[in-house]
């Protein structure tokens, strides 16, 4: 999922809408039909710089769409803000769009509502086979063992930028391969007003990605195998300290990152009053903002050491964006030629191309229009060193009560309150009483 957006703030609705019958889509009819074969309602998320870029990216290719198969589609842009709870509120109004975009770490909580069709083999199979598909972006798309609920259209993963002129000045050889190298790194870039490293600490759901690779790399976990919250365990503790010490102990961090939420890291980074970034898929949007692609480099995430030590080599997890059918759709058949098109070969290259994402397609992932030294760390994270954000129904309020949690313990850093270990194990048993028990 796009880092941009706002954490969710649906638990209550979630839960709502998982008690309620499923329902949802573009008409209230109450199933998929054909009642409206010339039109479709697509809800798109917000994947440029603005709702207007977007509009501009996507509207040419729906008007191509329209020309080859006569079915005019209905666009509307929706903030990241408003998307989850847009969703939840189709799903028990039955009122909502035929397609739409949702954030993958998103699939299985929405899977559960019952109201999105399920993607089975005869369905894929419509659209051109499964196999099409990246095996790490299908690993996002719902519930293990149940058909997923959406279907691959962006894939993305966390990096390292690193600006290379700040690097040199501060006799820095290449970026960090190690925590303890990227916190030397940021020690020595933090000075005359500039940063080691910039982060959102105010936006929850960059908050619970960064916690969930830090965990993995301790070999943590959220979520035991079964499926229950399990927030204070000793891994996913160091973990959240790990993140939050950048700020509180390693002094890296401007305490004002604290209050981010909305791009502004990225902004820091472009304008050269940070050295490093840890962002998803970044090229694009540090283009938007006016810094060249030569100005900086782009490297793998650092890990707990060079092997990685005794937890993985995770250096992300697997972010992106999927597109999914309401079930009660009234044009079942337009919505399944819809999701062939944009997840189509030459579609997959256009819209990749212009928001800095990796087509989650194999073909035209293979296209050389990816093949750039950005891409390529990109993709072979992806392949080989990314992992999914538990795909357990409750995974939406997972994101808001520990992506929260660690919001609140950066409130703490900026004000020079300590962070201890005790005080982030507090936090984490707070955010797992905030979870529906089982």
């Amino acid at each position: 999922m796009r880092s941009i957006r706002a954490a969710a703030t649906g638990a209550v609705m979630l839960s709502l809408a998982l008690a309620a019958s499923a329902c949802g889509g573009g008409s209230s009819t109450g199933g998929g039909s054909n009642d409206s074969p010339k039109e479709l309602t697509y809800w798109a998320s917000n994947q440029g710089a603005s709702i207007e870029i977007d509009k501009k990216v996507l509207q040419p290719e729906l008007d191509k769409f329209e020309k080859q198969t006569g079915i005019k589609v209905r666009l509307e842009v929706v903030p990241w803000s408003d998307l989850l709870n847009r969703i939840l509120t189709a799903t028990t109004s039955g009122q909502g769009p035929d397609v739409l975009n949702i954030g993958n770490t998103w699939s299985a909580s929405l899977q559960a509502t019952g109201a999105l069709l399920p993607w089975d083999a005869k369905t894929f199979d419509a659209i051109g086979g499964k196999d099409r598909f990246v095996d790490s972006a299908l690993g996002s798309t719902g519930a293990e063992g149940q058909d997923p609920a959406a279907v691959p259209l962006y894939s993305m993963a966390y990096a390292l930028y690193y600006n290379k002129q700040m690097f040199a000045d501060a006799g820095i050889d290449g970026p960090p391969a190690t925590w303890d190298e990227l916190v030397a790194a940021g020690k020595k870039l933090t000075k005359d007003g500039t940063w080691g490293i910039g982060m959102e600490g105010s936006n929850p759901s960059e908050n619970v990605h960064h916690a969930f690779v830090f965990a993995e790399q301790h070999g943590a976990d959220f979520f035991t195998a079964d499926g229950r919250a399990d927030f204070a365990n000793e891994g996913a503790v160091t973990a959240v300290k790990q993140y939050v010490d950048l700020m509180a102990k390693d002094k890296i961090i401007a305490p004002g990152n604290a209050e981010y939420a909305q791009n502004q890291s990225v902004s820091d980074f472009a304008k050269g009053r940070t050295g490093m970034l840890l962002w998803q898929s970044a090229s694009a949007n540090l283009t938007s903002q006016g810094m060249s692609e030569d100005a900086y480099g782009i490297a793998p995430v650092p890990v707990r050491s060079g092997s990685p030590g005794p937890g993985k080599q995770v250096n992300s997890m697997v972010a992106g964006i999927n597109l999914a059918v309401f079930k009660n759709t009234d044009n079942l058949d337009g919505a399944t030629e819809f999701v062939k098109f944009m997840t189509s070969d030459t579609e997959q290259k256009i819209l990749n191309t212009a928001y800095g994402s990796i087509p989650p397609v194999k073909a035209a992932q293979q296209d050389t229009a990816f093949n750039s030294p950005a891409n390529a760390v990109l993709k072979d994270t992806l392949a080989t060193s990314a992992a999914a954000l538990p795909q357990v129904p409750e995974e939406s309020q997972f994101e808001t009560a520990v992506g929260t949690a660690v919001k609140n313990l950066f409130a703490d850093a900026a004000a020079g309150r300590e962070v201890t270990t005790a005080s982030v194990k507090a936090a984490l048993t707070k955010a797992q009483q905030q979870m529906p028990t089982k």
